[in-house]
């Protein structure tokens, strides 16, 4: 007799071959009451194009522009010093004395000797031409047979004597007018003057101050008082150029290839918090240091005002490279999957993510660059780690990303 299976068993036996026939969910997804694949909660970010600007941030100190040491030329007593610390200087004038009365002196005799070597050359010129005048009378009785061949010759001999005293009074009257002007020079530099750079003629008026082609400098030391004893190695004053200042920074080696020239630059300094004062990059050093692999760079600042001053402590941000059409995503959505970085994109409509392998570029605070296919849409930013190539996915706000919905 044959046999049939009963009713309960055969559901029992269909159930579970389509149980085991069912296809598994997708990694990174959960399965929800009904079997079925739960959208993954994800965070998204809208890619923008825009553009972007990679800065680094150096410390470094603020110098002068310029810097001059003020010395005497001779030595002697300070008599006169009418400049201190922190006075404006301008270029070309007088700032100090030295005690001059043995130069006065030595100007005063060299006058008095080219005196006498000119008085000197007059008499031996008068005596040139006396003796020219008897030289050309005793030639001509020679002629006539009055004079003898021994008077002339002694004619002669004096003619000549007379030119050679002629001669040598000229060197010395030149020698004293040497020993003259080198003393006035020498009294000349009793008047300590700052120069630097170029300066304009004077003016018509003899005594008149000079016409300055150049901003004033500060005195930014002191180092000597009235009737200090100095020589040509003694340093006076330090002068200082403050507009514009020089803000100088060490910057390291992997950051080099991306400095120029005209390069813009900005810092903040201590002395005013929340300032920042725009600059440019003035110079770059040709070598490194050995000891740090840095870089010297020299950033100059505009300081009309003179509200910055050499030896401020700065913050200085520099530009390394600006791009002005950048595809960009926030940092938070880059992530490394099988040793490859990339972002998962949500295009605009679309209930699943696709993996978007990428590079990275330029990077602006937590933004960043990016190259790659596809790009367009959204990224995600939080919840990568629920997020397959094709995982669906469900957008929620940011502080409901970070739980998940019963």
């Amino acid at each position: 007799m044959k046999q049939h299976p009963r009713p309960g068993a055969l559901a029992l036996l269909t159930l579970s071959l389509a149980a085991s026939c069912a296809p598994e969910p997708p990694q990174g997804a959960s399965p929800g009451r009904d079997g079925g694949e739960r959208p993954a909660p994800v965070e998204v970010a809208e890619i923008e194009t825009g553009a972007l600007t990679e800065r680094r941030v150096f410390t470094g100190t603020l110098e002068a522009s310029a810097e001059v040491l003020v010395a005497p030329r001779i030595a002697g007593n300070v008599e006169r010093l009418t400049v201190d610390i922190g006075d404006a200087v301008e270029n070309g004038q007088v700032i100090a004395w030295i005690d001059d009365d043995e130069l006065v002196q030595s100007v005063a005799q060299a006058e008095a000797d080219l005196a006498v070597g000119k008085a000197t050359l007059e008499e031996a010129e008068a005596s040139a031409e006396l003796a020219t005048r008897t030289l050309q009378r005793q030639a001509q009785l020679r002629k006539e047979g009055i004079a003898s061949a021994a008077e002339l010759d002694t004619a002669a001999a004096a003619e000549a004597a007379s030119r050679a005293k002629v001669a040598v009074a000229r060197a010395r009257v030149l020698r004293v007018e040497a020993a003259l002007e080198t003393a006035r020079v020498r009294l000349g530099r009793t008047r300590i003057v700052a120069e630097w750079g170029d300066v304009a003629p004077r003016p018509t008026v003899a005594d008149g101050p000079p016409l300055v082609a150049s901003p004033p400098r500060y005195v930014a030391e002191r180092r000597v008082d009235v009737g200090s004893v100095v020589n040509s190695s003694t340093t006076m004053l330090s002068l200082v150029a403050l507009d514009p200042i020089v803000a100088v920074v060490f910057v390291p080696e992997r950051d080099f290839s991306r400095l120029a020239v005209d390069q813009r630059a900005s810092f903040s300094t201590d002395a005013y918090s929340g300032e920042s004062f725009e600059g440019r990059i003035a110079r770059i050093a040709p070598v490194f240091r050995r000891s740090t692999r840095q870089v010297r760079v020299e950033l100059e600042v505009s300081n009309g005002d003179l509200r910055l001053r050499p030896g401020m402590f700065v913050r200085a941000t520099l530009e390394l490279a600006h791009e002005p059409s950048a595809t960009i995503v926030p940092v938070s959505a880059l992530i490394t999957r099988e040793e490859v970085e990339g972002v998962f994109v949500l295009p605009h409509g679309a209930k699943t993510v696709r993996w978007c392998p990428v590079r990275r570029g330029l990077r602006e605070n937590d933004r960043v660059q990016v190259f790659g296919d596809g790009l367009s849409g959204a990224v995600v930013i939080l919840g990568q780690e629920l997020c397959d190539d094709g995982s669906t996915v469900a957008v929620f706000p940011a502080e409901a990303a970070t739980s998940t919905p019963r």
